[in-house]
């Protein structure tokens, strides 16, 4: 059997392995991490500080990151939340159309290419791992609405307790920075 070390090991090796498709992209590893983010973030996720929280870096560098995109016109200044002085970015028709030359895109197809019963553990591992790191190091975790706390209803009325606001179908599978957890990972320790 495969120990913890082994497997912390390979998940690393696969993160870099499918990273170093993104050597002759168009853009950084960063970029292309920002751009993914960007398209499956929802409006109160698509910020600076949200982006820098997810990536695990400093709200600096990760607006670097963003003025890069917006430069390349791959992004640009959307919808402006509640509070006038935060900023939040959209996804250019540029930025989807080069989303779909993804160097993850091999990545995918060898998940895709997982039997039946491996896909659904792994669907189901992956989550509780990245839950249970944010937990140990104190980190906030990203989410979709159907597995967080401050959701209420269902797909066709959904409304978030921590925004107060309703949510709009679309927006219950996007990646929430307000995520929290309905139910702790079940992992054993």
């Amino acid at each position: 059997m495969t120990t913890a070390d082994e497997i912390a090991e390979l998940l690393i090796h696969l993160g870099r392995a499918a990273r170093a498709e993104d050597q002759d992209a168009q853009l950084t590893p960063a970029q292309w991490t920002a751009l993914r983010f960007l398209s499956r973030a929802n409006v109160a996720s698509r910020t600076p500080s949200a982006f820098a929280s997810f990536h695990a870096t400093t709200r600096g560098t990760a607006t670097q990151t963003l003025k890069a995109l917006e430069t390349k016109g791959l992004i640009c200044r959307g919808e402006t939340q509640r509070d006038g002085r935060k900023v939040c970015y959209d996804v250019t028709t540029d930025g989807r159309a080069l989303l779909s030359q993804d160097p993850l895109r091999d990545l995918t197809a060898a998940v895709a290419a997982l039997p039946t019963r491996l896909y659904s553990a792994l669907s189901e591992a992956m989550p509780l791992l990245v839950a249970e790191l944010a937990r140990r190091r104190e980190m906030p975790g990203f989410g979709t609405c159907h597995d967080c706390r401050h959701f209420e209803g269902g797909p066709q009325e959904a409304f978030c307790g921590c925004m107060a606001r309703i949510i709009a179908a679309p927006e219950v599978n996007l990646l929430c920075v307000n995520f929290d957890c309905n139910t702790p990972p079940r992992l054993r320790d």
